[in-house]
């Protein structure tokens, strides 16, 4: 007889450069003509061709038990229309799954967008409402051949939820 799924909540926080930094950048508008410098998205997509897509997510809660890292590239995420959405994030490691009390969760808003770092463990985007559009930006395949999923359900009879 198998274990019934404990939940266990992560609650989000606000997200700043500072506290989002071992995950990736967080990147704000600038002015026109500004310099690029360090608050701009250091990205690498050099591992192949990139590809910069809006992506549609229907609202499916705030509940996962998996979590998926992309060790080959940088992605970005930002959402469309200004709204709110959350994410769930570990910071990259060595090993094949994030240590369970490394994983956060953060409040995006529609104004900014996140650029995740290589290997970056996440879960979402989230929001809570029917859809949101969102701008990717990752390699062609990274959902084919750079797609590392990792189960809480499996190894810690675990789902997380984000609050």
């Amino acid at each position: 007889m198998s274990k019934s799924i404990v939940v266990k909540q992560l609650f989000s926080q606000e997200i700043t450069p500072e506290n989002f930094r071992p995950f990736g950048q967080v990147i704000w508008a600038s002015k026109d003509g500004k310099k690029y410098d360090q608050d701009d998205a250091q990205l690498n997509l050099e591992n192949g061709t990139p590809r910069f897509y809006i992506m549609r997510l229907f609202g499916k809660g705030r509940k996962f038990t998996k979590i998926t890292r992309h060790i080959k590239c940088t992605q970005c995420l930002g959402s469309l229309e200004g709204k709110e959405w959350l994410i769930a994030v570990a910071p990259p490691c060595v090993e094949n799954a994030p240590k369970l009390e490394d994983v956060v969760a953060f409040k995006i808003p529609g104004n900014c967008f996140i650029k995740l770092e290589e290997g970056t463990w996440h879960a979402g985007p989230y929001s809570d409402y029917e859809f949101v559009d969102f701008y990717n930006l990752e390699l062609s395949d990274t959902n084919e051949v750079d797609h590392f999923t990792h189960s809480f359900a499996k190894s810690h009879n675990l789902e997380l939820e984000i609050v």
